[in-house]
């Protein structure tokens, strides 16, 4: 039997990592869709709007932390994170988006450079 490539898998080529945006987009919908008729209807649909806000940012809020720090060898500090530094300051003083990512790359892209 023939052993396929480390990063690999049996499923076309692709890797775990890049199937994993998919499952979870997917997963996503279908439990949004399965808690839709069985919501209760004395939930505000304010108080539901205002939670799907707050565990959106934090699960953006873990996946930042989780893509910015985390390797394979477990916490991991380099170019990173002065970037994700600038971004949150930046976000602090309420700069556009394009400004935010512009800078933070920009950061990132010179320590690398010079380290």
């Amino acid at each position: 039997m023939r052993r396929l490539p480390q990063p690999y898998s049996a499923c076309g080529g692709l890797a775990f990592k890049q199937l994993q945006p998919i499952v979870v987009a997917v997963g996503a919908v279908a439990v949004a869709a399965a808690l839709m008729p069985v919501l209760p209807a004395g939930i505000p649909v304010l108080a539901a709007a205002r939670l799907a806000n707050l565990l959106t940012v934090a699960l953006l809020s873990a996946l930042v932390v989780v893509q910015s720090f985390g390797s394979t060898r477990g916490f991991e500090v380099d170019a990173r994170l002065p970037a994700v530094v600038v971004a949150a300051v930046l976000f602090a003083l309420r700069a556009p988006f394009i400004l935010v990512i512009i800078a933070a790359a920009l950061v990132a892209a010179a320590i690398r450079a010079f380290l």
